[in-house]
């Protein structure tokens, strides 16, 4: 059998403490701080401990050129060969290791930035409910919040004494400024209320739709109302549709170019808010809008271009901010309400849509529909622009 190292591969040396009962009777505290080497590959979602002997083969091994493994086990200690292939950084050429070589090679073929690769693939969550996770914070002290986390930063950094600023005078009340006073996060919906189709559909090629589709030559370039790298906007949406007229409710592909859905599964009523959930992160002051979407990007069309490039990863990133504002403006020009969010659990919104998070790896989820008429969930709208002060 011949072997290589995986793609894209990075140790990093962790610190840990641990108690040791056997210290404790000694005389000790009981309390030794363990010293770790954990390695983090773009082709696996688990992190694997390595011992010192198989951190220094692992730097010896080449990602590239396949070798025969009893070579390899001539010049390195083969516990370790063994151990490194049992931890699937180590690929062999064989039937047995032929689905973690689909994974290794998508990685290789997508044109990853290895850190950006490592990145992508270790900052997903998966089940993570963020309000019991707050919930459980809360529990472990009796100190205040701020007591607990301390001063936050300044919301603003001063470079110069206030005498010394020049002010700008402020533009005039304008359609857009009135717009923009209105756009406010929403966390309180209106679930007796369905999306029209017009309203829906609106908002849709607002924020996603193609105006215009060129060809030059043989490179298929997208226009839509907001910029992407190399105007290739990687960026797709994927829909949980749980409250609209004529449109039932299920999963869904938006189609830029065609301003089409693609349906992908319906979802039973009380199924949808589960999946909902899931998605958001338990966060329940989402789960109720009237359109879920998932913002996902295919990596190898902004790859193709920007190969192994130290800013591809972060100019597909900023497709979600880009993205998200649209949406937010669309909506309200209709009298709607959004929302975005990163804090998504990205492996069950993969096993959802069925995607794969190297090849189309999820971004933020954001959302639309009515407002509620009550705040209910706690608001940030220190304009007092929207929402009403009844409880």
């Amino acid at each position: 059998m011949q072997v290589r190292r995986c793609a894209v591969v990075f140790v990093e040396p962790r610190e840990r403490l641990n108690f040791d009962l056997g210290r404790l009777v000694e005389g000790g505290t009981g309390v030794e701080m363990v010293r770790e080497w954990i390695a983090l590959a773009a082709h696996l979602d688990d992190e694997q401990l390595l011992e010192a002997d198989e951190v220094h083969a692992l730097g010896l091994l080449s990602p590239d050129t396949w070798v025969e493994f009893e070579e390899l086990a001539a010049r390195h200690p083969r516990a370790a060969l063994d151990s490194l292939l049992g931890k699937r950084l180590l690929i062999g050429d064989d039937g047995k290791h032929a689905d973690l070589r689909l994974h290794d090679d998508e990685v290789r073929d997508s044109h990853w930035k290895g850190l950006s690769a490592v990145a992508q693939r270790h900052s997903r969550w998966k089940a993570i409910d963020t309000l019991e996770a707050e919930r459980r914070f809360g529990r472990e002290t009796d100190q205040p919040f701020l007591d607990q986390l301390g001063a936050p930063e300044a919301p603003v950094r001063e470079r110069v004494p206030s005498a010394q600023r020049i002010g700008l005078g402020k533009p005039a009340d304008s359609a857009l400024e009135a717009l923009v006073r209105q756009r406010v996060t929403c966390r309180n919906w209106d679930s007796s209320k369905p999306l029209s189709a017009e309203d829906f559909a609106g908002v849709l090629f607002r924020t996603f739709g193609a105006r215009a589709v060129s060809d030059e030559p043989g490179i298929a370039v997208m226009k839509r109302a907001v910029p992407s790298a190399g105007g290739l906007h990687p960026t797709e949406a994927y829909l949980l549709v749980q409250n609209v007229e004529g449109v039932k409710p299920g999963l869904y592909h938006y189609h830029p170019i065609d301003h089409a859905l693609e349906p992908l599964g319906d979802v039973a009523g009380h199924e949808s808010a589960e999946l909902a959930l899931r998605i958001v992160a338990g966060q329940r002051h989402f789960m109720k809008a009237h359109v879920v979407i998932v913002l996902a990007s295919r990596f190898r069309r902004t790859f193709w271009k920007y190969r192994n490039h130290a800013k591809a990863y972060r100019a597909v990133i900023l497709d979600a901010g880009h993205l998200s504002q649209m949406l937010y403006l669309a909506a309200t020009e209709r009298g709607l309400a959004a929302f975005i969010t990163a804090a998504v659990n990205e492996c069950d919104i993969e096993q959802i849509f069925g995607l794969d998070p190297m090849l189309e790896g999820v971004l933020a989820v954001c959302g639309f529909g009515w407002r509620g008429e009550l705040v209910d969930e706690v608001e940030f709208d220190p304009l007092g622009s929207v929402w009403p002060r009844s409880a």
